[in-house]
């Protein structure tokens, strides 16, 4: 008798950025076939600057096999709080690692073939007929595959289809975010931020930075960046459209990218900064070039597995980003998935239902978690959250 081979089975993943990423390589090196489909014609760039670097992530990286060779970050010692006049107020040794959003980025994309990647190809729904999943695409493209993974994110298009009308909401703030080359800033504010993770509190706004990797990756001296992020009130309605309308006139649903900040935005940003920020921070601002923002969001699903589609990363769950986790989250919940599912042998339905009821409640926690800390920080009451469709 011929022995036959089992074929692989086959994961459609829709969304090519991190989420997307982690579920690919976790899942190909467990055994399966992967394929990820983005909705961009072009390469993915930085949506976001600097991520704090959990374990999450590495794990994820050590399952799929993933050997980096050089550092993933940048380490910082102390973290430091500043008030208005420069002045140290605390410091306390917490050692950590910075790391960029295109690190981990190009990290992933070169570990797994260039076949995998699909982009231009913005899905449009999907059909189910037993442990069949097939998804359709704008394009006219048609691919069945054994499971559908929506890694697609805060405006997930796979959501939509599994729970029509949940939307991420509008926190109340926004964050500012800016990236500055590490010899463009001034020696004066470099020499007081230099290895540690720095913050300023203020009544209803904080400011933070950190060094992450450079433009080009390097993570040698003189060679990083300079991310910043400063929290601050905006109020919903006419303040936050007008603010997330760009210079052509186009309003964006939750962010601005880089380049995009009208002239008066701009100017605004920079006159707050001079007017609460300390002067360290206050340079900091002045020497980027393209500040952009991102409004501060709230999303909780009820259910991540719909048959064989599920949610995973921020299209289940967007967590502020006090909690640093977002990324690691997505990286959880694809290594998670990926362990459940690499037997040959598994219950794939079984597999996900018991996927399910670990990621889900962990997603809750971490989502509480952040609102309770977003909301003491600013002094906003939970009752603020409004729908960013409103």
């Amino acid at each position: 008798m011929v022995a036959t081979t089992k074929a692989r089975p086959r994961a459609l993943i829709i969304g090519g950025s991190l989420g997307g990423l982690f579920t690919a390589t976790t899942l190909h090196a467990a055994g399966w076939d992967v394929d990820i489909f983005e909705r961009s014609p072009s390469e993915l760039d930085s949506r976001g600057g600097g991520i704090v670097l959990q374990g999450d992530v590495l794990s994820a990286f050590h399952f799929a096999g993933i050997q980096t060779g050089a550092a993933l970050g940048v380490r910082s010692g102390d973290r430091i709080y500043l008030d208005r006049t420069d002045r140290v107020i605390q410091r306390s040794f917490m050692p950590q690692t910075q790391t960029s959003w295109n690190m981990l980025y190009g990290t992933m994309k070169a570990h797994l073939p260039a076949q995998v990647f699909h982009p231009g190809e913005r899905f449009v729904r999907f059909e189910q007929d037993g442990d069949r999943i097939t998804a359709y695409f704008a394009s006219g493209r048609i691919e069945t595959g054994d499971l559908l993974v929506g890694a697609d994110g805060a405006r997930s298009t796979v959501r939509e289809q599994v729970s029509a009308g949940l939307a991420p909401t509008y926190a109340g703030y926004v964050a500012w975010r800016g990236l500055v080359p590490e010899a463009a800033l001034p020696a004066s504010a470099a020499d007081v931020l230099k290895g540690t993770f720095a913050f300023q509190q203020g009544p209803g706004h904080l400011m933070l930075e950190y060094l992450v990797p450079g433009e080009d990756l390097s993570t040698q001296e003189g060679q990083r960046r300079w991310n910043w992020v400063w929290y601050r009130k905006v109020a919903h309605g006419d303040e936050l459209s007008s603010l997330l309308t760009d210079r052509s006139g186009i309003r964006h649903s939750f962010s601005l990218p880089p380049g995009a900040l009208k002239d008066e935005d701009l100017a605004s940003l920079t006159q707050a900064s001079k007017t609460l920020l300390a002067p360290t921070f206050q340079t900091l601002v002045e020497a980027t070039h393209e500040p952009f923002v991102q409004a501060i969001l709230d999303l909780q699903v009820k259910q991540m597995v719909y048959g064989r589609a599920i949610l995973l990363g921020d299209a289940a769950f967007v967590p502020r980003p006090h909690t640093a986790g977002s990324t690691a989250k997505a990286a959880a919940n694809a290594l998670t998935l990926a362990n459940a599912l690499q037997s040959a042998d598994a219950d794939i339905d079984a597999a996900l239902s018991r996927w399910q009821a670990e990621q889900l409640s962990q997603g809750i926690d971490m989502t509480e978690w952040g609102m309770n800390i977003g909301d003491r920080i600013m002094g906003i009451p939970r009752s603020h959250v409004v729908s960013t469709s409103a």
